[in-house]
């Protein structure tokens, strides 16, 4: 989700961190079934808080993001072929359904995009996803089923 959402391994994988030591300090006395509510909720927010960084960033530090981004075009180990290629056909038509997938995520609006990854892939109900979310179960329904549609447009192609 975090990946998804900032578009940078690295920052995501640094913004989950941040999140689960925020939880580890304020909730660790919690029960383990406000956990996840708990711990998405903090995600959310530090995936905001990056956000309002990265605007003030690029206002203040636009001219260097160009130069910053060419330096990390050629990391070997992103075009390293995966040895354990099977069935070459089946794997290029999964690389391209994922590929198109993880594209029409990232076209969502911030909100829908939250509410369809914490209730289909983290597999959180709908009270435990507003409680990470911050809003009403009612929000997460409509924010959810906008998505699933908006996807389905999409990927039909793709996605039986």
């Amino acid at each position: 989700m975090a990946e998804l959402a900032t578009g940078n391994r690295d920052d995501a994988l640094d913004l989950v961190q941040d999140a689960m030591l925020g939880l580890v300090r304020k909730y660790g006395d919690r029960s383990q079934e406000e956990w996840g509510a708990l711990f998405y909720r903090i995600l959310q927010s530090r995936i905001r808080d990056w956000y309002r960084r990265g605007r003030v960033r690029k206002r203040l530090f636009g001219w260097l993001a160009h130069s910053a981004d060419t330096e990390d075009a050629g990391d070997p180990l992103q075009v390293a072929a995966d040895p354990v290629d099977n069935d070459p056909a089946g794997t290029l038509g999964n690389r391209i359904a994922i590929e198109q997938l993880e594209q029409a995520l990232g076209q969502l609006p911030l909100r829908q995009q939250q509410a369809f990854l914490l209730r289909s892939w983290e597999g959180l109900d709908t009270a435990a996803t507003a409680l990470a979310m911050g809003c009403s179960e009612g929000s997460v329904k409509t924010h959810y089923s906008r998505a699933v549609h908006c996807l389905r447009a999409q990927l039909e192609e793709h996605w039986p």
